[in-house]
C-alpha cells in the first residue's frame, strides 16, 4: 500500500499564502524558509518537501502572479469593442491584480527577491500567458483598429504601460501625492490613450 504524502496541496497553497503575506508585511528580508514553515505552523520539512528550496519558493510566488493574470484574461469579457475590452483589462483587471496581490508583482515583475530567477518552467508559464494578451491585442486587429504596428507590438506598448501605471501606483509618488489625482481615472485614461494610439491614422489613408 502506496504511504500517503505527508504534505499535500492544501499545505503547498497554505505556504504560498503566507510567503506572499511575509514579503508583503516585511519585504524580501522577512521571506525565510522558517518563518513561512511557523506562520503555517509546520515544520521547515514541508517546504522544502513540496518546494525544494527557498528559490524553488519563490518560483511558485512567481507562477501564482502570473497564474493569477493568466487567469484574469481568461475571465475578463469580450464585448463587440474590442478597444473597450482593452481598456476595462487594464484598467479595472491588470489594476485589481496590482492591488491585491503587490508583494507577487513586485517579486514577478519588480523581481525584488534576490532568488528569483525566471528559468524554463517559469518562462513557459509566463509565455502562455502572453499569448493571451496577444490574442487580445489580436481582436484590434481583426476589427481594422490596429495600423500597421504587429499584433506582438502592440501587446508591447500595452504591457509597459500596464507595468508603467502598477510602479508608479505601488511606489506612490505624484499619483497618491499629488491634490486632485485619482488613480482610477489615470489608469482608465492612461489606457484609453494607448489603446486610441494603436488605431490606423485615418490622414495616412
Amino acid at each position: 500500500m502506496a504511504r500517503p504524502r505527508e504534505h499535500d496541496e492544501r499545505t503547498r497553497a497554505a505556504l504560498v499564502a503566507a510567503a506572499e503575506q511575509l514579503v508583503a508585511a516585511g519585504g524580501p528580508p522577512a521571506l525565510s524558509v522558517r518563518a513561512v514553515a511557523d506562520a503555517v505552523g509546520t515544520t521547515t520539512r514541508a517546504v522544502y518537501s513540496l518546494f525544494g528550496s527557498k528559490k524553488g519558493l519563490v518560483d511558485a510566488l512567481a507562477a501564482q502572479a502570473f497564474g493569477y493574470l493568466g487567469d484574469g484574461l481568461v475571465a475578463a469579457p469580450e464585448t463587440d469593442d474590442p478597444a473597450a475590452d482593452l481598456v476595462e483589462l487594464g484598467a479595472t483587471m491588470y489594476r485589481r491584480f496590482v492591488h491585491d496581490h503587490p508583494s507577487l508583482y513586485r517579486i514577478a515583475f519588480q523581481r525584488i527577491v534576490p532568488e528569483f530567477e525566471l528559468g524554463p518552467e517559469l518562462a513557459e508559464i509566463r509565455r502562455r500567458v502572453w499569448l493571451q494578451l496577444e490574442a487580445r491585442l489580436a481582436r484590434l486587429d481583426e476589427a481594422g483598429l490596429l495600423d500597421d504596428r504587429s499584433v506582438t507590438e502592440a501587446a508591447v506598448e500595452f504591457n509597459a504601460m500596464c507595468e508603467g501605471l502598477a510602479n508608479a501606483e505601488l511606489r506612490g509618488g505624484t499619483m497618491r501625492r499629488e491634490p486632485g489625482v485619482d488613480s482610477e481615472t489615470v489608469w482608465r485614461d492612461a489606457f484609453t490613450t494607448v489603446v486610441r494610439g494603436l488605431r490606423p491614422d485615418p490622414d495616412a489613408r
